[in-house]
């Protein structure tokens, strides 16, 4: 299987269970809940989603062969943007679909663990983490590429809408080491255990009480973002006051002006 990626960066995870923690961001291409056009916005499932997700044209974006040249360029992505001295365009640029085939071909080009990162004896506090986002990462995640971030020293991580099941595969989950699942309304939830789970508040159809009853780790709401913002956040400031069992989740990476 190929993959079609709009973007491949390094940043800080900006919302949700990981805030805070860097990592590489593997943005793939096309939503099963809306085709990503504007015109088609007040027709789609999700009508408030922030992301460009068409295309393959972002930093590091591309079309790769297979799941050893994307799991490549997400560990080059990594190492320039883990160096000390790595300008901000060097930590979010990363190589594209035919650069990354030519160099997975190319043993010289093969990319070691950074020294500093040599001794953690594989905690997973300390392993390099990818985040599989979208667009919906489960119309292209699968089992081989999951396998193939694990083989090249990452920790996997997906942000998923819920609607689609996990990669099949001989370990539970698919391999994958943190869930976290954003219900839409208007969406059936297949997904409805995971490590976090993380509600865009509010949404008429997907109210909290919806799904507290899950077996989620975490339970997090975030503002939904647009005009109404600062009335969002206060509403959900609110919630969670009233009901401890959820979190309040920012989008601090808007916050921080980074990607």
């Amino acid at each position: 299987m190929s993959y079609a990626v709009k973007e491949l960066f390094y940043t800080l995870q900006g919302e949700g269970g990981n805030t805070g923690r860097a990592a590489v961001f593997c943005r793939f291409t096309g939503c099963n809940l809306w085709t990503g056009r504007p015109e088609d916005r007040l027709r789609a499932v999700c009508q408030f989603c922030d992301t460009d997700f068409v295309g393959t044209d972002g930093p590091g974006g591309g079309r790769f062969a297979t799941a050893q040249e994307l799991a490549h360029a997400a560990w080059k992505v990594f190492v320039a943007g883990s160096t000390p001295g790595a300008d901000l365009a060097a930590r979010i640029r990363g190589p594209g679909g035919q650069q990354a085939a030519k160099e997975a071909q190319d043993p010289a080009e093969r990319l070691d663990l950074p020294e500093r990162l040599q001794s953690t004896g594989g905690s997973a506090s300390l392993r390099p983490l990818v985040v599989c986002t979208g667009g919906e990462p489960l119309l292209q995640l699968d089992a081989p590429l999951v396998a193939a971030f694990h083989a090249a020293g990452f920790l996997v991580a997906i942000e998923t809408n819920g609607t689609l099941a996990l990669p099949q595969g001989p370990e539970p989950r698919g391999g994958i080491d943190w869930v976290c699942v954003s219900p839409k309304a208007g969406a059936p939830l297949l997904l409805t255990a995971g490590d976090e789970l993380k509600l865009i508040y509010p949404q008429p159809g997907a109210e909290p009480e919806r799904y507290v009853h899950l077996p989620f780790a975490n339970f997090f709401l975030q503002p939904m973002d647009g005009p109404a913002r600062a009335e969002n956040t206060a509403l959900a400031v609110r919630y969670c006051l009233l009901h401890p069992q959820w979190r309040l989740s920012l989008q601090t990476h808007k916050l921080l002006g980074i990607p």
